[in-house]
């Protein structure tokens, strides 16, 4: 199954070459079957500075970002872990309600025979002589196995044909949920029973709290990883910046609370009916929270700074631990021939239109950060196209060089890669809440399909980039023009 056409093989190289501008680069050509290290964050915003952020301390990602393609329109598909991942993961749409769920793949994946089809990517890449290594939260559950907040570890698998290993040292906290959760004395957010804040900060180092042994882990597997001498797939999975806030003191002395920016647009937008928000149930768990967040008015400014101190502090935490893995890159001679991509599974509202969390199809929570470094090739690019999760897929095994056995709902990014003004058609669908969003070069466009109205909201990012207003009704002629392209993304989940 892979692909040998080495015409085709020389048109995508060449074609990179080409964009690059100089002699340097095409010399360092990537083997056939590059290794592909795959670092997918929890929860991560595009508020990086590679992304323009100059309050934000990514130092690491930014590194990455000098040499890599740093796409700064990218959209998942679900605005929530598990279906974001699903999506990312298979390539697809949703297409039920089912594929909205956090348990998509448990329901849809886990516990079936192998097929033609493969279930993932990742899966796929096995097939085809890679060696993969999951070590965190990759799918949905946070060391790949099935069972409950409160239940003993499980032993089946949650993509059963994916991996090679599947790793997660859960440390102190005795099982991966209880990590994911975790406080650093060793309890969490179930054993408390929810009494706990939603942020913490302890002076410990960054073992201290599950990043830390994570990214420990994934450094020891990329020495073993360095020596087998075949292709891998190392797939890294990071919990911050997820609630819990939790981040090891340095990080938070890394930020002057006072100065950190608030929310530009902390209210409803108008125009738009409270239905299409919600009442910030998750953030609203953590039950020995300051304020409670709610949709009749803001947090106080002191309490926002707090908590976007909290999430910026788990941001710099989590960039710490890349920083780590990109220099064992280096350390064993794998760099050169490893593609690095960081990817976001989705936004996170701080505050924004009321919201502490994802859970809606806004642009905060469907726009997420997303980076891939081709060694020699992608030099520091910024991609302005508007691009999806699913495009991943096919774009890796065009990297790989890996035919795809079946169509995806995505296309490869190969021409942006190359050239990141190419013909792009600009349009990513998002789907929660009853509703349906298109977001085009210009525009977001969204219909929910439900009894409160309106029921169409239009935002022009031209001019309202903080979608403020809902202007749907001043602009039918607009609406009109996008329902066609927004109709190409209705699979008919909400009929």
């Amino acid at each position: 199954m892979r692909l040998k056409n080495f015409y085709t093989y020389f048109l995508l190289v060449s074609t990179l070459f080409a964009c690059t501008g100089t002699e340097e680069s095409a010399d360092k050509n990537l083997p056939e079957n590059p290794n592909i290290l795959f670092i997918a964050i929890d929860d991560l915003r595009p508020e990086l500075g590679c992304y323009g952020n100059d309050y934000i301390k990514s130092p690491n990602i930014d590194r990455l970002a000098e040499t890599g393609a740093v796409f700064t329109n990218h959209y998942v598909q679900v605005p929530t872990c598990g279906a974001s991942r699903y999506s990312l993961l298979t390539g697809m749409l949703p297409k039920t309600k089912g594929h909205l769920s956090n348990e998509a793949c448990h329901n849809l994946i886990a516990g079936k025979p192998e097929t033609e089809t493969p279930e993932t990517f990742i899966h796929h890449l096995r097939r085809n002589g890679y060696y993969t290594v999951g070590i965190g939260k990759i799918s949905h559950y946070v060391d790949g196995l099935l069972y409950g907040y409160t239940d003993p570890v499980g032993t089946e698998y949650e993509l059963p044909h994916s991996w090679d290993e599947m790793l997660l040292n859960s440390g102190k906290w005795g099982t991966g949920w209880n990590a994911f959760f975790g406080y650093v004395d060793g309890e969490n957010r179930q054993s408390m029973n929810k009494q706990v804040k939603p942020y913490e900060m302890a002076d410990v180092p960054d073992t201290g709290y599950p990043d830390g042994l994570i990214a420990e882990q994934a450094l020891d597997k990329l020495g073993e990883l360095a020596k087998k001498g075949e292709p891998f797939f190392l797939g890294v999975g990071f919990f911050k910046p997820h609630l819990p806030f939790n981040a090891p003191k340095k990080y938070w002395d890394m930020y002057n609370e006072d100065e950190i920016p608030l929310s530009p647009n902390p209210y409803i937008p108008e125009n738009v009916n409270k239905a299409s928000l919600h009442g910030s149930g998750e953030f609203n768990g953590y039950q020995l929270g300051d304020e409670e967040a709610t949709l009749d008015g803001p947090v106080s400014d002191e309490y926002a700074r707090k908590l976007r101190h909290a999430y910026f502090a788990c941001v710099s935490y989590t960039d710490a631990q890349v920083g780590k893995l990109l220099d064992e890159l280096e350390k064993q001679g794998l760099a050169e021939n490893t593609v690095v991509v960081i990817w976001g599974d989705h936004g996170w509202h701080l505050g924004d239109h009321l919201v502490w969390g994802k859970h809606t199809i806004f642009e905060r929570a469907l726009k997420s950060a997303f980076i891939v470094n081709i060694p020699g090739k992608t030099k520091g690019k910024s991609v302005e196209k508007v691009v999806s999760a699913v495009d991943i897929y096919p774009t890796l095994m065009d990297l790989c060089h890996v035919e795809m056995p079946h169509e995806t709902d995505g296309k490869s990014l190969m021409p942006l890669l190359a050239n990141p003004v190419a013909e792009w058609e600009d349009a990513s669908f998002g789907y929660f809440r009853n509703g349906i969003s298109l977001r085009t070069d210009r525009y977001r466009v969204t219909k929910y399909f439900r009894n409160e109205k309106p029921v169409i909201e239009l935002y022009d990012h031209q001019k309202d980039p903080n979608e403020t207003k809902n202007v749907a009704e001043e602009y039918p002629e607009i609406v009109e023009s996008l329902l066609p392209i927004w109709e190409r993304g209705n699979t008919g989940l909400f009929d």
